[in-house]
């Protein structure tokens, strides 16, 4: 069929946004299979190649989506924590603790699949930042980034919980940066010890951590 100059019509497939739409699956479908084998395999442990497979796609099409790993690993990085569908970390200690604060006695879920997988694929950020100079200022901002975010979303706190002198400055006293960045090390570092061995290291500990490091918050 032809129109009135004797053209032919263009095919859906040719048009922007069918092309932003096949890029847009290609780019999720990597990203899919970037997750599941990192977290599987570890980072050093799955290839480019491997993903490209995993998705059904070439590894052309990692390059043509991403600049390469790294590339790739910001991307995913990005993706996993500003999806607030998906459990976060932390999301395991809150739902944990309140089951602790029902039932008294901890316990492990049977929907913590999701939240073990962020974390070790935290885990595997935080080691390939560690042993790639380039790659780990990258991964540096995005922590920086996410600390800046939690200084202004943190409530203004009255002081420590505990009464008595104490070796160093009350919550209050602190920079919102410095509480950002402690509220950050208590999330990850009690979320994977918790995920860990829930039984010694309960989720009640969270509660009381926060209220250390942030004080209570004013009324």
């Amino acid at each position: 069929m032809t129109d009135a100059r004797g053209r032919r019509p263009e095919s859906g497939a040719g048009r922007p946004g069918a092309r932003r739409d096949r890029r847009e699956q290609t780019r999720a479908a990597l990203l899919a299979a970037a997750e599941r084998l990192w977290a599987e395999r570890g980072i050093h442990g799955a290839s480019l190649d491997d993903i490209a497979a995993a998705a059904g796609l070439t590894k052309g099409a990692v390059y043509s989506n991403f600049a390469g790993k790294t590339d790739l690993l910001l991307a995913l990085m990005e993706h996993i924590t500003s999806d607030r569908t998906r459990p976060d970390v932390c999301d395991e200690l809150r739902a944990a603790a309140e089951d602790a604060d029902r039932t008294g006695r901890p316990s492990r879920r049977d929907s913590d699949e999701a939240p073990r997988r962020l974390a070790l694929l935290l885990v595997e950020f935080w080691l390939y930042g560690m042993r790639d100079y380039a790659a780990g200022w990258r991964i540096a901002d995005w922590y920086a980034e996410r600390r800046e975010r939690l200084a202004r979303e943190l409530a203004p706190a009255d002081g420590p919980a505990s009464e008595g002198p104490a070796d160093g400055p009350a919550p209050g006293e602190l920079a919102p940066g410095d509480r950002a960045t402690l509220t950050m090390a208590l999330d990850f570092g009690l979320a994977f010890q918790h995920l860990l061995d829930p039984v010694r290291v309960p989720a009640d500990l969270y509660r009381t951590g926060k209220t250390l490091v942030q004080g209570r918050p004013r009324p």
